[in-house]
């Protein structure tokens, strides 16, 4: 199958609609400019009343007349563009795939190694995210605006987080499990252009170690869930970016305050903090930007705090500074001690945490409603700074293929790390109500993962989705529900190259994210709860149809708190959702459960842990036979605190292949 790299067949095709979109961009803006000045957030009201001297009724009083004048003087060149706008779209593609010629732009693709499906096996990380952005007018209905500065600082925050070291937690002592009192949820500052060697201090309080694994190994996240069976795994193979930490139990695991200051000056002493690549012009135009004490959701920041700094311990002797600055290339994460991944739940087979930050050697990433194109080019610019392979702008405009008119498309977006070889979309042609305006649909993905010493190639399907969203459209979101379902299982045999007698291509995985839309543990949800895609798949925070694991917490965000203080920056929304009385003040719960308007009037009356409606899903359905796959760890994310009203959800799946098991 041939991917699309342009939008249109051919360069006349691509010329017209550049012209005819320009005729209609200035009544587009000047439209959404209008109404977004009558839509303020919660943030710029709070602003309004701090400051007495903004008159904001004046500015309104001023600048309508001339966006309405400037928006009827438009009107006529919009006519004429949209009339040769619309006809072009029942030739435009469904999708554009982009691809970064410059490696060396990217710096998580250029670390990647071929898995050559030796060893005991590999782990892959999916991440998902609905990031609304939406024209900027629209997002304000959100309660979030500001969409190109956002857009930007999202892909930033993104690749920051994903191309960090992965890091390891170990703890040696048998009976304690307490980490150093200092924050473990931030990470280190790259070592930017000092080569100057630092002695660290031999004095040091020597409890605990950092080891780097080198690059193009690693050990997986599944280490820590088999520290029980008292051995450890050697490194699986195509890992990058590792670091372990190793915590003996001397002096039960804590660092005492000398001991953290000295830390901190070797933190310091260790080279300036790099530059944000943006210049803080765009950027401060929004709240969620603005650094605070703690904060450390933007990677790029040059005044960390002491919480915001690696605690680095080491043995005996000295170590060359210099050494440990170039091989920690990448800034490096270690977990606080509230988000060590603990099993609190000893029948659980897997790690959990709420984090602070993307995982570590993030491979896949799908994105829901990124509808503005403008934003779409920004945050594609910034994601290649990790992912070499983007399908963006996916969907369809005007009346091509779908029922209804379309204005915007379906806002999915897909990143990898690794090649996609087959990419197609479908739109759900049953779509209500406003939903019916964008052509909310389905795209499948294969992708290239390595191959074996026989030339066997070793591929993965990845599907990401946005079902209906108006509430009480059940049977909609069940009948998109079935389609996604045909929907894949055609793709799969479209794209496969393989027999049962001769196979060309070994399945490693076939995922599901994206947002669905429903809760698991809403009443009025029962009918998608109990959809048979839940039996082919699973869900890793789910036990049964109306029923999620103790540990699973709503994705969607009560809108009318983002810019609280107490929840802002990725580290205090952390603090507050590992709290049941803070997922009561600030997530939003199932509407079965809503007894008054006010979210935080309301707390003693909410049960559970919020409404899910973000989903990872895997099968073991499919696959190559003598594999097994299983989950590592699961995420729920806060590091696009304030940008967005969604919790991103992050899944690890380790491929095992059965081979040279310890």
């Amino acid at each position: 199958m041939v991917l699309y790299t342009s939008p249109f067949p051919n360069s006349c095709l691509s010329v017209l609609h550049s012209f005819s979109w320009g005729l209609i961009f200035p009544c587009y803006w000047l439209a959404d400019r209008l109404v977004a000045s009558f839509v303020p957030t919660t943030y710029e009201k709070r602003q309004r009343a701090d400051d007495p001297c903004y008159f904001h009724a004046l500015c309104i009083i001023i600048t309508t007349p001339i966006y309405l004048a400037l928006l009827l003087a438009s009107l006529p060149f919009a006519l004429i563009g949209f009339l040769l706008w619309s006809p072009l779209q029942s030739a435009r593609r469904p999708y554009i795939y982009s691809r970064l010629e410059d490696k060396n732009h990217a710096n998580g693709a250029a670390l990647l190694t071929e898995w050559k499906a030796a060893g005991s096996g590999k782990s892959f990380c999916f991440g998902s995210a609905n990031v609304c952005l939406l024209p900027d007018s629209l997002a304000r209905f959100n309660n979030v605006f500001n969409t190109q500065a956002r857009a930007k600082e999202i892909g930033r925050r993104i690749r920051n987080g994903a191309s960090r070291p992965q890091i390891k937690i170990y703890i040696d002592s048998p009976t304690n499990t307490s980490i150093s009192a200092a924050s473990f949820s931030s990470l280190v500052s790259p070592q930017g252009g000092d080569s100057t060697n630092h002695t660290v201090n031999p004095g040091m309080k020597r409890t605990t170690s950092m080891e780097y694994k080198g690059d193009n190994s690693g050990s997986n996240n599944g280490e820590d869930s088999r520290e029980d069976k008292g051995r450890t795994r050697e490194p699986n193979e195509g890992e990058e970016n590792s670091c372990i930490v190793r915590i003996n139990g001397e002096d039960n695991g804590h660092m005492s305050d000398t001991e953290t200051d000295a830390v901190n000056g070797q933190a310091h002493a260790s080279g300036p903090a790099e530059p944000s690549l943006e210049g803080d012009a765009e950027i401060s135009k929004t709240p969620n930007h603005k650094q605070k004490e703690g904060d450390s959701g933007s990677l790029d920041s040059c005044s960390a705090s002491r919480e915001s700094l690696v605690k680095v311990r080491v043995g005996d002797g000295t170590v060359d500074q210099s050494t440990v600055n170039n091989k920690l290339l990448y800034k490096a994460s270690i977990m606080k001690k509230t988000s060590v991944r603990k099993k609190k739940h000893t029948d659980e087979t897997f790690d959990h945490e709420i984090s602070a930050f993307f995982p570590a050697n993030l491979d896949f990433l799908c994105l829901q409603e990124v509808f503005d194109k403008r934003a779409a080019e920004k945050l594609k610019e910034q994601l290649h700074h990790y992912f070499e392979y983007i399908v963006y702008d996916v969907g369809v405009y005007s009346c091509h293929s779908c029922c209804s008119f379309k204005f915007v498309n379906s806002g999915l977006l897909f990143a990898s790390r690794y090649p996609v070889m087959d990419a197609a979309y479908h739109c759900y042609p049953n779509g209500r109500g406003t939903d019916s305006l964008a052509s909310k649909g389905a795209l499948f993905l294969k992708v290239q993962v390595g191959s074996t010493p026989q030339d066997q190639r070793i591929v993965g399907y990845i599907s990401c989705t946005h079902l209906q969203a108006i509430a009480g459209d059940t049977t909609v979101r069940c009948e998109q529900l079935d389609m996604l379902q045909d929907w894949l299982s055609e793709f799969r045999k479209s794209t496969s190259s393989s027999s049962t007698a001769n196979p060309e291509e070994l399945v490693a995985f076939d995922v599901i994210c994206g947002d669905l839309n429903f809760d698991n543990c809403s009443s009025e949800d029962k009918l998608e709860q109990q959809h048979s895609l839940f039996t082919h798949y699973k869900d890793p925070c789910r036990i049964g149809p109306g029923e999620d694991k103790p540990w699973a917490i709503g994705t969607l965000l009560d809108p009318e708190g983002l810019y609280d203080e107490e929840v802002c920056t990725p580290d205090n929304l952390q603090k507050v959702l590992e709290s049941e009385e803070g997922r009561k003040g600030y997530l939003v719960y199932p509407t079965s459960k809503n007894h008054s308007s006010s979210q935080k009037g309301r707390k003693a009356s909410l049960k559970g842990n919020g409404r899910r409606i973000d989903y990872m899903l895997y099968t073991e359905e499919g696959l190559y036979l003598e594999w097994k796959v299983e989950v590592e760890e699961f995420s729920f994310i806060t590091q696009l605190a304030g940008l967005t009203d969604h919790l991103p959800v992050a899944m690890r799946l380790m491929v095992s292949t059965g081979e040279d098991d310890p």
